[in-house]
């Protein structure tokens, strides 16, 4: 009976049914029978990998629950003593974390708090506590808008520094390709009533009205590379009534004078309003050739054969007579203090004033017609030049 219940398998791997206690094979039967076995298996088959891969190495496979043997405990190491140093810098980090995320939190609020903030063109006020060089920056269309580029913004400024006691002499540091004739008329009084020197300094492009508020200065700097003069007025009208026509529309004007829609997009000009026109543009040319001539010391004839329209690049400027002299902002800064009665350059401070550009643009949008210096900075930044001619 014993011989009859062996089991060559279970001899073979060891193996035993469930409910036997297991018994731990005779020495060397499991290594000297384990290659029959596996030659026996059938190759390339899942179950054949299943069964021989755990006793590839010729030793039985730990079950998968088994607890690991414990490993050989590791030699303690020594204190290396720079514990405090990964502390302090572990502390400090979390310190700048904090810093960096009140900051964030900060210019959160204040976006929210003034959506507009990032849009000013404002500029901080620097106090003046000795004698300083004021620069003001002409920077953009000569029209009515506020700015240093208008009549009342540019005034209000000159006025700020020539009630300063500190404020020796002012610097118009000037880039502007010009703008509305009747603005850089009044600027260009402003700069010649100025009570204190004032010196311009030229920057990429200092043209046609701008040119006009310049030349009123004690003295005018130039690039080599700057664009400057450009002496002369112009007066678009656009005729858009052959359009109309291939829109299919017509428009009706009802006006108290033949001429009164003269300009209005709808029909060309009349040989009689274009020389009306024409003799507008002739006495706005003629009022900035005297003021160019007032101011640079120079005669009228010899301002009109300047007076093409064209500008000059600073080297010409200076040959021709409309500037004085190569030279840096710093150079500008330099002569100014000269005026003033210094023998070296003062130091300088800003004056602006405060701007926000969309805030403007809304206040316009929403002004009525009736409203007149909100409706000329409006077509001032639509680029419409009006009935009064532009200086460009």
């Amino acid at each position: 009976m014993t011989g009859e219940n062996r089991n060559p398998y279970n001899e073979a791997y060891g193996v035993h049914s469930s409910a036997a206690a297991p018994s731990a094979p005779a020495p060397g039967a499991a290594a000297a029978q384990v290659p029959p076995a596996q030659a026996a298996a059938p190759a390339g088959g899942s179950q054949a990998a299943s069964f021989t891969q755990p006793f590839s190495d010729g030793a039985p496979a730990q079950p998968a629950y088994a607890a690991p043997a414990p490993a050989a405990a590791a030699p303690a190491k020594a204190k290396s003593g720079k514990g405090w140093i990964v502390g302090i810098v572990i502390t400090i980090s979390i310190m700048l974390v904090c810093i960096v995320s009140v900051v964030s939190c900060t210019s959160t609020v204040n976006s929210v708090m003034n959506p507009f903030s990032s849009l000013s063109t404002a500029k901080p006020q620097t106090s003046v506590y000795s004698p300083s060089v004021a620069i003001i920056d002409i920077d953009g269309t000569i029209q009515y808008d506020g700015t240093p580029n208008s009549p009342e913004g540019l005034k209000d400024l000159l006025d700020e520094a020539s009630d300063d006691p500190d404020i020796e002499a002012v610097v118009l540091r000037v880039n502007s390709p010009g703008g509305v004739a009747t603005a850089g008329e009044e600027m260009a009084a402003y700069v010649a009533a100025f009570d204190k020197p004032i010196v311009v300094s030229s920057a990429s492009s200092n043209h046609s009205a701008a040119y006009m508020i310049s030349s009123q200065a004690d003295y005018i700097f130039v690039d080599k590379t700057t664009s400057i003069g450009s002496i002369g007025v112009i007066m678009q009208v656009t005729d858009l009534s052959g359009l109309y026509e291939k829109l299919g529309i017509s428009v009706d004007s009802i006006t108290s004078a033949d001429s009164k829609d003269a300009g209005s997009l709808a029909r060309p000009l009349t040989e009689e309003e274009r020389a009306w026109y024409q003799d507008m543009v002739d006495q706005i040319n003629e009022v900035f050739v005297q003021t160019v001539s007032e101011g640079r010391d120079m005669s009228e004839s010899e301002v009109q054969k300047l007076a093409n329209g064209m500008p000059f690049t600073g080297m010409d400027a200076v040959e021709n007579g409309l500037a004085d002299e190569i030279g840096l902002l710093d150079d500008a800064v330099a002569y100014a203090s000269e005026l003033a009665d210094y023998s070296y350059a003062l130091p300088t401070v800003h004056l602006s004033n405060y701007s926000s550009d969309l805030l403007d643009l809304l206040d316009m949008l929403g002004a009525y017609e009736s409203d007149d210096k909100a409706a000329a900075a409006l077509r001032g930044i639509l680029g419409r030049s009006g009935e009064t001619g532009a200086l460009e």
